[in-house]
């Protein structure tokens, strides 16, 4: 492992390091997918790394490839202690709002661990409702390796489901953008309408109701 990468990494331990010393076991990062597309749900993961094993290459799923992705989501998968993943989908964004519905897919994602966690890390400004420890870590998923790889969970289970809508509603190019606001995105929608995956909330500025 090269020096520059063992220095991130290590940067990027030190908000678990520090609850360690304080005696927690089982630290968990908690981060999001999807909160900006214009369709399909927004995905939440929930990932618990053991306290010795740090994985080459987590970071920010945005800084990352598609493949890298893939590769370091089999790595997580493989090493973590435990991975929970919720969603919530278009009718519940539609319901709540997105901040709220996100929320509740972070909640849905802590409780599907299998391991329950002593203390979570949770990407972003805004604390959920859950009664075990917490704390906010703006910018978490450069911050906090769980974090990190919570976020590469969340993406490629998006994106996988992303390709899967993309078989049953091929027009819309879903495979290529993963439901994010292109060019080619929004003039899919002029010429067809939305989808039953879209979110009519985010399109209502170039859809003619």
């Amino acid at each position: 492992m090269k020096e520059i990468e063992l220095s991130r990494l290590k940067n990027m331990l030190q908000i678990e390091e520090e609850l360690y010393e304080k005696g927690y076991q089982y630290v968990c990062g908690v981060d999001e997918a999807g909160r900006g597309p214009l369709c399909g749900p927004v995905v939440a993961a929930a990932v618990i790394l053991p306290q010795e094993e740090c994985i080459e290459g987590v970071n920010d799923s945005k800084k990352l490839s598609e493949k890298k992705r893939e590769q370091l989501y089999d790595s997580i998968m493989e090493k973590a202690i435990a991975v929970g993943v919720g969603m919530s989908d278009v009718a519940t964004i539609e319901k709540v709002n997105i901040l709220n519905a996100t929320k509740l897919a972070m909640k849905q994602a802590i409780e599907n661990l299998k391991v329950k966690p002593d203390y979570v890390l949770i990407d972003g400004n805004q604390m959920i409702e859950i009664t075990i420890p917490a704390r906010t870590v703006i910018s978490g998923d450069a911050k906090s390796e769980s974090i990190a790889a919570a976020s590469i969970i969340a993406k490629v289970t998006r994106d996988r489901m992303l390709l899967e809508f993309d078989k049953t509603y091929p027009q819309y190019g879903f495979a290529k953008h993963k439901g994010y606001g292109t060019k080619a995105h929004i003039e899919a929608i002029k010429e067809y309408g939305l989808s039953p995956i879209h979110r009519p909330s985010f399109c209502k500025n170039f859809v003619n109701k």
